[in-house]
């Protein structure tokens, strides 16, 4: 009697259900991937194989298969959410045991390690004291010390003075803007981050030749004091001669005396009105942490309150010859196995790695009306076997029955 192929068939079909009612419920899960069931049909067998005119006796399970197929990506308000395309996984340290993920809603811990709801530590690779990628791996630690300030040692001055302008008569004086031509100002740093307004003032002399006087917090301190510097001009307009110049400054408050070279190479004097096309200068004052930046192929870099950044690290990115050999650990994790293979690392968008969408998140790859329509036949396959068990049930009723 079928009652036991019958039987195999109903336990098959609940497998079914079980696994789509898994689906179903993980529909949004982040990163999590669909499952489906492979079934193969049962043969009784000797050593001589199937007999001839042999009828099945079932059905069983022979595969729950992963499906890791891409899913949508919604974007938050979190920079450090992470989803990956691709067929990559990002490394999760646990306690020195590595987990695969595709789910990359992460935040940052007491001790500042960036780290996902099961505390595993997101791994990267590892950048040196100069901001370069180096092939060491390890956890992605976020520093919220102050950035150290620098001192400001060079300026460059990027202007045009006016070659039409009229050389002033009256002495050089700040406090008398008839004494010079024209000024401008930037702030420049000492080496404890302390800011300083660093003024210079143009005064023309003679065709082609301008003396520059240099001021800081209102003291002379440019080179020859209290004279000006003096910088000149070719028939074309191009500089010839004065630059770059000096000049010295002890700030106060214990900060370290400076020797400032102020470049005007880009200067030039043309026929046109006084302009300042830039003044860079390349001290800082002291900064914190002030956010990080992820691109998408996961270089990290940390941006500061005074405008200065540091690279952090990149993202280390695992592939696996054969994804559906993962073990599962939940928590839309995977370890990896003997039929999965070793993982292959590597940096983001290279290989099949993937690129990264920083303040984003994947979302599950569930097809819900999919899973419906399974539902539906599963539910038929359970139907159907259990009315085998029923005609079953009245045939062997009826054999009982004769006398």
């Amino acid at each position: 009697m079928p009652f036991r192929t019958a039987l195999s068939g109903l336990n098959a079909a609940s497998a079914e259900l079980r696994i789509i009612g898994n689906n179903v419920a993980n529909a949004g899960t982040t990163g999590f991937k669909e499952s489906r069931a492979e079934f193969s049909d049962i043969f009784a067998t000797s050593n001589l194989g199937v007999t001839a005119n042999a009828i099945g006796t079932g059905v069983r399970v022979s595969s729950v298969s992963q499906q890791f197929t891409q899913g949508n990506i919604g974007f938050t308000d979190n920079n450090l959410d992470l989803a990956l395309s691709g067929q990559g996984f990002f490394i999760m340290n646990d306690n020195g045991v590595n987990a695969y993920t595709r789910a990359g809603a992460l935040g940052v811990d007491r001790n500042g390690f960036v780290v996902n709801n099961q505390q595993q530590q997101l791994t990267i690779f590892q950048a040196d004291a100069s901001g370069n990628i180096t092939g060491a791996t390890g956890p992605l630690q976020l520093d919220r010390s102050d950035i150290a300030p620098a001192a400001t040692t060079t300026i460059d001055v990027q202007a045009n003075l006016d070659a039409s302008a009229t050389a002033p008569t009256a002495a050089f004086s700040t406090t008398d803007a008839s004494s010079y031509n024209n000024s401008t100002s930037l702030t420049m740093f000492d080496s404890l981050g302390s800011p300083h307004l660093s003024t210079m003032y143009f005064r023309k002399t003679a065709d082609n030749t301008w003396d520059v006087y240099q001021y800081v917090d209102g003291t002379q301190v440019n080179a020859g004091a209290p004279a000006g510097e003096t910088i000149t001009f070719d028939s074309t307009g191009a500089i010839t001669g004065g630059s770059p110049t000096s000049m010295t400054f002890t700030p106060s408050g214990g900060a370290a005396a400076m020797t400032v070279a102020v470049d005007y190479n880009n200067t030039s004097q043309f026929g046109s009105p006084f302009s300042v096309n830039a003044l860079v200068q390349d001290g800082f004052a002291t900064g914190r942490l002030s956010g990080i930046d992820i691109s998408d192929t996961g270089v990290i870099t940390s941006r500061f309150t005074n405008g200065q950044s540091r690279t952090l690290g990149q993202i280390a990115i695992a592939t696996f010859n054969n994804s559906q050999g993962l073990r599962q650990l939940g928590d839309t994790s995977w370890a990896e196995t003997f039929d999965s293979g070793a993982p292959l690392v590597g940096a983001p968008g290279t290989g099949a790695a993937g690129l990264i969408e920083s303040g984003a998140l994947e979302g599950s790859n569930v097809d819900l009306t999919e899973e419906l329509v399974n539902m539906i036949t599963a539910q038929r396959n359970f139907q159907a076997n259990a009315q085998v068990i029923t005609t079953a049930d009245t045939i062997t009723q009826t054999i009982i029955n004769i006398r």
